[in-house]
């Protein structure tokens, strides 16, 4: 949290969370392969094996998997029933119309890299739709009251535009053409929003939605705490020492290959040449042999300390060597999902903080639409999951049926534990057909 000063907010953010914005170049910089620390030495060899950029994405990937919004009736009456499902067509309206699988998808990555990760929705006068982006973490600083650690009550926005981009025109304002870029600061309450360019106020006015449009969420929530903590932090060292032992094993072999030829006894030499038929002349008394780097064993002490560091590195990310596919041996589902724990309670972890955000956007979403539309949108908003592990359809389908015909699951449930994206849609979409077929 910021202390106040008199000096305007949008000056003030040159000097606000260097700590923070530290901390995102160094894991943007380790993410991309910059892995290793210190100046390099004379003929050093550096491999970087960049399984930080392996293990992000594919935990990003099964965090994601499935991911849908779906809307339950406030009550089992057909007026509820139909607000509901009208209320989730439009959410899927403007998921399709945003993009918003792609959107989240690479939000997620952002997140478990940085640590952090927003979404900002607002109202697209021109096109007449809610437009969702995802704003760059780095530009974002928040103002938390003193009692509550989760909602900013003020949210700066720090970006910059040029001047052939689609929005400088309208926060241009009469200002003089000339620089390249322009820094833009936008500052938000929920009830009021200031606009500055260059550090100078450009507008100043009421909060034209009502509330502030960011929503900003962890990776992994640290308690008390705002912002989240990156996936890469327990892997930095682990990561850096992999690539040690294995540049220094790649050396060793290399060596090997190129044998040293080592001669005793021998002041000087000339024309000694490590190839198939070479002759040496060595002085009598002397002894000319191959170094061999590989005698007794030292290859395999490497190799094993490297498997040890690579063990390492899957119990801190906690993605277990078979989410790569491999397995010692065939696994049922049960031993699959034992084989798996670690990553099933990582995904668990994200989902819970992704689907309240998600939540949150959703109904921003849908206050924007009724601000804007005069329609107006009723049932209770919750995030749906895809299946973590392999799922045996077949089975599931079986299960349902027998759950559906004893009356302990309804339709609606089992079309979303089967990834139906319509379940309302579908079911009608099915009578349709049916009753074409008894006409």
């Amino acid at each position: 949290m910021a202390i106040e000063t008199t000096e305007p907010i949008a000056r003030q953010l040159s000097r606000m969370d260097g700590d923070r914005t530290r901390r995102y170049r160094e894991s943007l910089e380790f993410y991309e392969g910059r892995q290793w620390s210190g100046p390099r030495r004379s003929r050093e060899r550096r491999l970087t094996f960049n399984y930080a950029k392996t293990i992000v994405e594919k935990t990003a990937s099964y965090t994601m998997s499935g991911a849908t919004m779906v809307v339950d009736p406030e009550d089992g009456s057909d007026g509820a029933i139909e607000r509901a499902r009208l209320t989730e067509q439009t959410l899927r309206d403007v998921h399709d119309a945003n993009s918003l699988d792609q959107l989240d998808f690479d939000n997620e990555i952002d997140c478990s890299v940085l640590g952090d990760a927003a979404c900002k929705v607002t109202w697209d006068g021109e096109a007449a739709r809610v437009r969702i982006t995802a704003p760059d973490v780095q530009g974002l600083y928040v103002w938390l009251p003193p009692d509550d650690s989760r909602e900013p009550w003020r949210v700066a926005s720090r970006y910059v535009v040029d001047e052939d981009g689609a929005g400088w025109p309208a926060m241009a304002n009469g200002m003089k053409p000339g620089r390249r870029a322009h820094e833009v600061v936008e500052v938000w309450t929920a009830d009021a929003f200031e606009l500055w360019v260059d550090g100078k106020q450009r507008e100043a006015g009421d909060n034209p939605y009502g509330f502030i449009p960011f929503v900003i969420y962890p990776n992994v929530r640290e308690p008390k705490k705002f912002w989240g903590v990156s996936d890469l932090g327990a892997l930095k060292e682990p990561l850096r020492e992999l690539n040690r032992a294995l540049s220094q094993l790649s050396m060793i072999l290399e060596l090997s290959g190129n044998p040293i030829a080592v001669l005793e006894n021998v002041t000087e030499a000339q024309d000694i040449a490590v190839q198939p038929g070479a002759v040496w002349e060595i002085p009598e008394k002397a002894r000319a042999y191959l170094l061999d780097l590989l005698q007794g064993g030292g290859v395999g002490l490497h190799v094993e300390y490297a498997n040890l560091v690579l063990r390492t590195l899957h119990d801190l990310s906690e993605v277990p060597r078979s989410a790569f596919g491999e397995t010692r041996q065939p696994l049922s589902g049960v031993a699959l999902e034992m084989e798996l724990d670690p990553l099933l309670k990582k995904v668990q972890r994200k989902r819970l903080i992704r689907g309240a955000a998600f939540r949150r956007r959703a109904e921003m979403t849908l206050r924007l639409l009724e601000q804007h539309t005069g329609e107006t949108f009723a049932g209770r908003v919750r995030p749906v999951w895809g299946a973590v592990l392999p799922q045996d359809r077949s089975r599931l389908v079986e299960d349902e049926t027998r759950l559906v015909g004893a009356g302990i699951h309804s339709r609606r449930t089992a079309a979303g534990l089967l990834d139906v994206a319509d379940p309302d849609g579908e079911w009608e979409r099915w009578r349709s057909e049916e009753l074409k077929v008894e006409s």
